[in-house]
């Protein structure tokens, strides 16, 4: 790591509004913008400069093939992510939406150029569908007021179809809109619980739903679009997880992933005629993640995740025949896409040193072609860290996996930052983070990202091994990092620190209670404080889900459970520096989650450092809002590491 100098002018600062803070009975609060800073010192100008090198990377995420050859792709210029058209390889970007807030995910209708996308306001999470077309305006799709996911199109992109649900209820609504005369549209199936369409058959007679319970229980359904009939596909008194699903072009046959009679998930065909089931991948032991098919139902690509890395592989369907594919560097693939002809694959690559770019494949005669080259800012990315991949024994001896980032040519023991992911059933993967290169380079800060029990990724009964009782199990996790860190030579176990966002968030707390004599201080970014007021307050139309995963409030043995783990009822034991940030409009984890640990964590005459976006969610996604979170993050993370400002680099 490059030797820096130090702003005695800054420590000076640093030191003085530490102790400020520290004495204040009543903490400062002041109002930029749409931020709040409550508790939290002003951020000295020479900080900024170094931090905004990390803060212009730039990624490119396909998001479908256009009828001119072009393709349609996300990326932020400025203040948001926008649609932007790139015409061919290595041509320019040209911007085809130009919202102050971010475009969600985005879709071609097949054979045009039109593109339908959704977009919420302030990150409330009630999303609206639009469709659009490079020099004309859009057109609204979905009603007012509801939040709408899914979009699938007919054979004859006349129907587009979603599904809508309304405020502070649980039954969701499919919905047939008429693309041809946008904003007329009709409910054709409502279903308690979490709905969304999958796919329509090519004759248009049937579709593709699925119902997600939780992350280990999901359904699959047909609908008859002229009877309105449902049908389960495969009923089952088990629970079985299936991961999207899409028909062949025969309507007669759902291709699926499917972690029925298997640890993992599993790429298999599913006969809508008898039930029967016939795997298409066997004998691996990771999820199949992923999985596109070409339009004329003959290709098949999809991503093995191997231990959080990704590898894909393309078939062809009716023979089974494993096709060339391309030669890609470690790291992470999605967006899988093919072209209207099925001659070309797309898809988005991702490496720890190389930020998300859009890539096509030829199937046919092979080559690998780059379209867009995202920037890295001022950045040189052959300096950046490479993880190592680790594995941990926990107090039962699970095996617990973790990526390790260590800093290059560090001298002494560094300190070490613990980012925890939310979920909890998601899966921390070595993909480009500009965030864990700026706490390497600059603060020389080793960073462990772990998957504890719960995570996905590493099958079903990993997944199962933090629900309900057992969740502080995980929390326990985060124990045997802190005993592997304490026996590793260039890691100092004094200087430790937790952060994590939503799940993560609460794993932050609650490691801030169980831990306080192990950490120097923790960021909880979005997190559940206590379980049952964050099960009645989060948003009706998530809130079953939320049950099946957690568990459920109203019983009373669970309720038990959860006064005894929530970390607003251990407050007294988290004696570390603590930071909280959080979005205003938040659907999932409500702003009371946050305002309710900052009270009370600060009655007990403890500062905390609160960041607060009027106009943000579930976390932050505006630039201006993330560079100050990345600013504050960084004053809390020198003042509990006690790193002075290094001066900022050319």
């Amino acid at each position: 790591m490059r030797k820096t100098t130090v702003s005695l002018a800054f420590a000076a600062m640093l030191m003085a509004a530490t102790g400020v803070m520290a004495q204040a009975a009543q903490p400062e609060r002041r109002e930029v913008g749409n931020l709040v800073f409550d508790g939290v010192p002003q951020i000295p100008a020479e900080l900024r400069p170094q931090l905004q090198r990390y803060r212009n990377a730039r990624s490119a995420g396909l998001q479908g093939f256009m009828a001119d050859g072009s393709i349609l792709i996300s990326t932020r210029f400025g203040e948001t992510g926008q649609l932007h058209r790139v015409a061919a390889p290595g041509a320019d970007r040209r911007q085809l939406t130009f919202f102050t807030e971010p475009v969600g995910g985005a879709s071609v209708i097949p054979g045009t150029n039109r593109y339908v996308y959704t977009r919420d306001t302030g990150g409330a999470e009630y999303f609206q569908i639009y469709m659009a077309e490079a020099g004309r305006p859009e057109v609204a799709l979905s009603e007012p007021g509801t939040r709408n996911q899914g979009f699938v199109v007919s054979k004859d992109n006349r129907t587009g179809y979603w599904s809508q649900v309304r405020p502070g209820q649980s039954v969701y609504e499919i919905i047939a809109g008429d693309l041809t005369r946008p904003g007329e549209r009709r409910v054709i199936y409502r279903g308690e619980g979490s709905w969304s369409p999958l796919d329509v058959s090519d004759d248009g007679r049937t579709l593709l739903m699925s119902r997600y319970i939780s992350v280990q229980d999901s359904q699959l359904w047909t609908l008859d679009l002229a009877s309105g009939e449902a049908t389960r596909v495969r009923p089952s008194d088990t629970q079985i997880s299936y991961g999207g699903g899409r028909l062949t072009p025969d309507g007669r046959t759902v291709i699926t992933t499917s972690d029925e009679g298997s640890d993992f998930r599993r790429l298999v065909e599913i006969s809508l005629t008898d039930g029967s089931v016939t795997p298409l991948t066997e004998g691996v032991n990771w999820d199949v993640e992923g999985v596109t098919l070409s339009d004329d139902g003959r290709l098949m690509a999809y991503v093995i995740n191997e231990d959080g890395y990704s590898r894909l592989h393309i078939r062809d369907r009716a023979t089974r025949r494993a096709l060339p594919q391309p030669d890609l560097p470690v790291g992470l693939v999605g967006g899988l896409r093919f072209s209207a002809d099925g001659s070309t694959l797309g898809m988005t690559l991702s490496t720890p040193s190389s930020s998300g770019d859009v890539w096509t494949w030829n199937v046919a005669q092979g080559g690998l072609t780059r379209w867009t080259e995202s920037e890295v800012g001022p950045l040189d990315a052959s300096t950046f860290v490479t993880p190592e991949l680790i594995r941990v024994t926990a107090f039962d001896g699970l095996s617990v996996p973790a990526f390790v980032y260590r800093p290059r040519g560090g001298e002494g023991r560094q300190p070490v930052i613990i980012d925890i992911h939310g979920g909890p059933e998601g899966q921390s993967r070595p993909g480009f983070n500009t965030t864990y290169q700026q706490w390497i380079a600059d603060l020389g800060a080793a960073v462990i990202v772990p998957n504890v029990r719960g995570s996905t990724g590493y099958g079903k009964t990993y997944v199962s091994l933090d629900n309900g009782p057992l969740r502080e199990d995980s929390v326990k996790d985060i124990g045997a990092i802190l005993d592997w860190i304490a026996t590793q030579p260039d890691l100092d176990p004094s200087r430790v620190v937790v952060s994590g966002g939503s799940y993560g968030g609460y794993m932050v707390l609650a490691s801030m209670a169980h831990y306080a004599d192990r950490l120097a201080g923790g960021i909880d970014i979005v997190g559940i404080s206590n379980w049952v007021t964050f099960l009645q307050n989060t948003e009706g139309y998530r809130r079953d889900n939320r049950r099946a995963e957690y568990g459920d409030e109203r019983d009373p043995e669970m309720r038990a459970v959860f006064d005894r783990i929530s970390p607003l009822n251990m407050t007294e034991r988290m004696t570390r520096p603590l930071m909280v940030v959080q979005g205003a409009n938040d659907p999932r984890v409500p702003r009371s989650e946050a305002e309710q640990i900052v009270a009370a964590v600060r009655g007990h005459g403890r500062p905390v450092w609160y960041l607060l976006a009027m106009d943000e969610g579930h976390g932050f996604r505006k630039k201006s809002n993330i560079d100050a979170q990345v600013e504050v993050t960084n004053m809390f993370l020198r003042q509990v590491f006690g790193l002075p400002l290094a001066s900022a680099q050319p």
